[in-house]
């Protein structure tokens, strides 16, 4: 028989090496995604379309693949417009297989110009009207997905998917074969000099990694640098746990910075920033290290970082050739910050000082994150959310960065659920625990019939507030009334369980052990659904809106730690 174009287009993602694929289907992807099923590639078929794409980011991260997705046309795009500036704004790569209206119609009601929406998120999109031409573009959008770092979305006519293929067996080399294999960029020797004139300048230095280090294999250099500049170690939130085990690091440097990172932050003179682009975010907007010059090594430094001047000094390098360079120019010096007392601060202080009054019946959400951290294994994979929860889950101790996914840039609820099946398809031997707020939660939580349906290993930690967290704290702070935020404390359990999988409320935080060599022994899903204070207000929403709370704060005083 003669083949249709959708099969062949399906033959050219199978080409690309596409093992996994997020879908919804509709009348433009059903056949083209049934014919990539039918190839090998396993289809996670999931229950909305901002899901789909929203796995598939969390998927390229933890993989460092190219993210598949597939919607259909109309509708199928338009509900997908979160994810995209999400998967941008974290240089995430993607293509996603979007169908398009039938270009032999004259009216369909689905029809919609495509493009304008997504390329507005400020991902790319490329119309595909040339049969001929669309393994090509389908292997080009590989191509571009990874040399950009971004989504792209290719719109294919399903009239035209359907037509008879008439160019022969031969398709495209993939885009593993033509992409450039660039070597990491070692730095200019000038570049050295002057970075390392500058450190020796220096006297309380902070070495702070973000995602570039932890991708060029910078961790150890980082380390060994911070140890004999008697520095301190930091990550940025994406990169949290880059240096975990090591006693002088302080945690993620940021909005969500802890109680003593913040005093040490304040007192630091020198930052020397490894693989991160320094956003708004990363620096608390200018004011996390007032006192400090920084230093950017980054193959692609930036003199302005959404918005903000962010170091006025700068090595362009490959984070690990940086580093590796900087330890052959520099000697050892004193120990710096490095004392017995602030090590046992940064291990003992808790990363939130302030104190509340009791909630009968609420759990402390701090209490809720220790019990947590100390229960659960430390090689299961970590997923955070976001909302006013995730502040509290960044600080869990112990976690490297390869099994903790925090992805965020856009500031958006409601991921959490397709960020955990992300990544339960890319690590199908391991345990995925997702840690999310109720309002998150809720948003998308129809995926926990996907999880159950496709087998995905993953347990849901949900704090439960009965509200939207920041938008109750900053509306009291503002003297607003809430009751716009409010909805009251959901049963998550019991929900959980309609759609077939394990569900409760947690009361008892000693319970935690045994619930989890429970959960370890028979894997599946679970949803736990720690019901928490709505009285407590997390540091970031604290300084942001300083009155209106009930938290008596405790400062940190480094005499006498250094």
């Amino acid at each position: 028989m003669t083949k249709k174009t959708y099969e062949v287009l399906a033959e050219t993602f199978s080409r690309e090496g596409v093992g996994t694929c997020f879908a919804l289907l509709g009348d433009a992807n059903m056949h083209w995604a049934t014919e990539l099923a039918r190839l090998g590639t396993r289809m996670i078929n999931v229950r909305h379309e901002h899901c789909a794409v929203s796995a598939a980011m969390s998927f390229s991260r933890s993989t460092g693949k190219v993210g598949v997705a597939t919607v259909t046309c109309g509708p199928g795009l338009t509900q997908v417009l979160t994810a995209l500036p999400a998967a941008v704004r974290a240089n995430i790569p993607l293509v996603v297989f979007a169908g398009e209206a039938p270009v032999g119609t004259a009216w369909y009601n689905q029809a919609i110009d495509q493009a304008p929406f997504a390329t507005a998120t400020g991902a790319a999109y490329h119309t595909l009207h040339h049969p001929l031409r669309m393994p090509e573009a389908v292997r080009n959008a590989f191509v571009q997905a990874k040399e950009e770092q971004r989504p792209v979305i290719i719109g294919v006519p399903f009239d035209l998917q359907a037509t008879a293929w008439s160019g022969g067996d031969r398709l495209p080399a993939p885009s593993a074969d033509i992409l450039p294999r660039p070597r990491p960029i070692p730095p200019h020797p000038q570049d050295v000099e002057d970075a390392a004139a500058r450190i020796s300048r220096a006297k309380r230095i902070v070495v702070m990694g973000g995602l570039g280090a932890v991708r060029a294999g910078a961790g150890p250099a980082s380390r060994a640098l911070a140890e004999r500049l008697g520095a301190l170690l930091a990550t940025t939130l994406p990169a949290r746990g880059l240096f975990h085990d090591d006693p002088f690091y302080v945690g993620v440097a940021g909005g969500f910075s802890s109680a003593v990172a913040r005093a040490c932050f304040a007192k630091a003179d020198l930052v020397i920033a490894v693989g991160t682009r320094l956003a708004q975010h990363n620096l608390d907007k200018g004011t996390l290290f007032p006192e400090a010059a920084i230093l950017q090594i980054d193959t692609h430094p930036r003199a302005v970082s959404q918005g903000q001047i962010a170091a006025r000094h700068h090595l362009r390098a490959d984070a690990r050739l940086g580093i590796e360079a900087l330890l052959e120019q520099i000697g050892p010096r004193d120990a710096g910050w490095r004392t017995g007392a602030l090590a046992r601060a940064i291990s003992q202080t808790p990363f939130d000082t302030a104190e509340f009054p009791a909630d009968a019946g609420r759990h402390d959400p701090r209490n809720v994150v220790a019990a947590l951290d100390a229960a659960l294994p430390k090689d299961w994979q970590m997923v955070n959310s976001s909302g006013h929860c995730s502040y509290y889950f960044a600080h869990m101790r112990g976690r490297p960065a390869e099994r903790f996914t925090t992805i965020r840039e856009f500031g958006a609820i409601g991921n959490g659920i397709s960020y955990a099946m992300g990544v339960a398809a890319a690590n199908p031997d391991d345990t995925v625990v997702l840690f999310d707020g109720d309002g998150s939660l809720l948003m998308h939580i129809q995926e926990l019939e996907t999880i159950r349906r496709h087998g995905l290993n993953i347990l849901v930690c949900a704090l439960n507030d009965g509200a939207y967290g920041s938008e109750i704290h900053k509306l009291r702070a503002e003297g607003l009334s809430d009751a716009g935020a409010v909805f009251g404390y959901s049963d998550l359990g019991a929900i959980a369980r309609g759609f077939g999988v394990s569900g409760r409320v947690v009361k008892d935080l000693d319970a935690l052990p045994e619930m989890v060599a429970e959960f370890s022994g028979t894997g599946g899903c679970a949803v736990w659904d720690f019901h928490v204070s709505d009285r407590i207000v997390s540091p970031v929403i604290r300084r942001a809106h300083p009155k209106g709370h009930e938290g008596t704060e405790k400062p940190i005083e480094l005499e006498g730690l250094l």
